[in-house]
């Protein structure tokens, strides 16, 4: 039962949950906040309805993805003024190597893990060809990284917390060797923001970057951001040298001029209202305290972990055992994941699957609770142990896992 202690039990009623779901999926789409449809309303009707293009300036909407990456801001650890919301992930990682290696114009190697999200390493593949100048992607174990930090490395690029395995990285500790040895750092903060305890500022962290549909409950294709370290932003040129970034946009310069700060790492227009439903969601984050939050996370994974090895002794744990080196989601290796995962889903538990055979399991005390875990244990060691999964319809893999 949930102890009268519980100091999340306000915040559960804070999102739509479907009847009869167990949500354990939070870590790649946070649920809705109770409070984003009628934020969304209320923007497109009285704003834009009746505002029109006025809007921006009545209602302040170019001011918002500044104004909203300060409110962010406070959950990952940044300086006031130094993170900003837009487009997506993708190109946010883009815009913080692109500044990175010219901030180390001498040096040609980025240094990435195997357990980095394979969207990051992408980009930097694209980014090394355009570049054309020699630049190497060196990819080397998660456990390797720090002994891999050389002064040939001119950025260091990681996924905080792994998104299979939820294995976390020292971000202290690298960040600081890769410093003593001339490298930046870039932080891939997808899996972390809105789960883990964050400390961007006091780590030296260079440029951090981020989504805000999963943890942070922004909705699907939220607007990712990025944060410049108040010691590198007057240097950063930008890459993507989009108008919004323009020291003077309506100017209509025939040239660009970088802009102040971290205006300069705007691109394009601001999604106005995909940034409603947003701060809908990060009004539930007002009176939330991350060290809280995480130790509650910790409780009720270590709880989970539990349950389903004395339950299900055919699923191996793929996560870190000790809480300490762990993000909010707990995997599972299982021969048959995705078609146990589906039976999972169908069952009324709501996890993913990574491949080859990952169960991947999001947990976070916002609107989770000790019941829905046991509750999840139990609805998960029946699909596995009665062999539920091994149905036709739970083996077509859909385009989403």
């Amino acid at each position: 039962m949930i102890e009268m202690s519980d100091p999340f039990e306000h915040t559960r009623e804070m999102f739509h949950m479907p009847q009869g779901v167990i949500y354990l999926n939070g870590n790649s789409l946070g649920p809705l906040p109770q409070r984003a449809p009628a934020a969304m309303t209320r923007v497109a009707r009285d704003e834009w309805g009746e505002m029109l293009i006025t809007g921006w300036n009545k209602a302040g909407w170019m001011a918002q993805p500044v104004a909203v990456g300060d409110r962010l801001g406070r959950l990952i650890g940044a300086e006031p003024g130094h993170v900003v919301l837009g487009e997506t992930l993708s190109i946010k990682v883009y815009q913080a190597l692109a500044a990175a290696l010219e901030l180390r114009p001498e040096r040609r190697v980025i240094l990435s893990d195997t357990g980095n999200f394979p969207s990051d390493v992408y980009m930097a593949e694209g980014l090394i060809r355009s570049l054309d100048r020699g630049h190497e992607l060196r990819v080397v174990a998660p456990e390797d990284v720090e002994s891999a930090i050389t002064d040939e490395v001119a950025v260091v690029m990681l996924t905080d917390v792994d998104y299979r395995s939820a294995r976390r990285h020292n971000m202290w500790a690298i960040t600081a060797k890769a410093h003593a040895a001339g490298a930046l750092t870039i932080w891939d903060l997808a899996h972390s923001a809105g789960a883990v305890d964050v400390h961007l500022a006091s780590a030296k962290a260079d440029f951090a970057v981020g989504c805000t549909y999963k943890y942070l409950n922004g909705g699907p294709g939220a607007p990712a951001f990025i944060y410049v370290a108040p010691r590198h932003i007057a240097e950063v040129s930008p890459a993507l040298s989009g108008w919004l970034g323009h020291a003077d946009p309506f100017a209509f310069d025939p040239s660009y001029r970088a802009g102040t700060g971290i205006e300069r790492m705007r691109v394009g227009t601001p999604p106005i209202l995909a940034l409603a439903a947003l701060e809908a969601a990060l009004d539930i984050w007002e009176d939330v305290d991350m060290q809280a939050l995480y130790s509650a996370s910790t409780r009720l994974s270590q709880a989970f972990i539990k349950g389903i090895e004395a339950a299900c002794p055919d699923l191996t744990l793929a996560s870190p055992r000790e809480p300490e080196l762990r993000g909010s989601h707990v995997s599972f290796e299982f021969e048959h994941g995705y078609g146990a995962m589906q039976a999972c889903i169908a069952e009324g538990v709501i996890g993913d699957f990574r491949a080859p055979d990952i169960m991947r399991f999001g947990i976070t005390p916002l609107y989770l609770n000790d019941d829905d875990i046991a509750r999840a244990v139990e609805i998960i060691a029946r699909v596995i142990n009665e062999g539920l999964w091994d149905r036709p319809e739970y083996k077509t893999r859909a385009k989403v896992t």
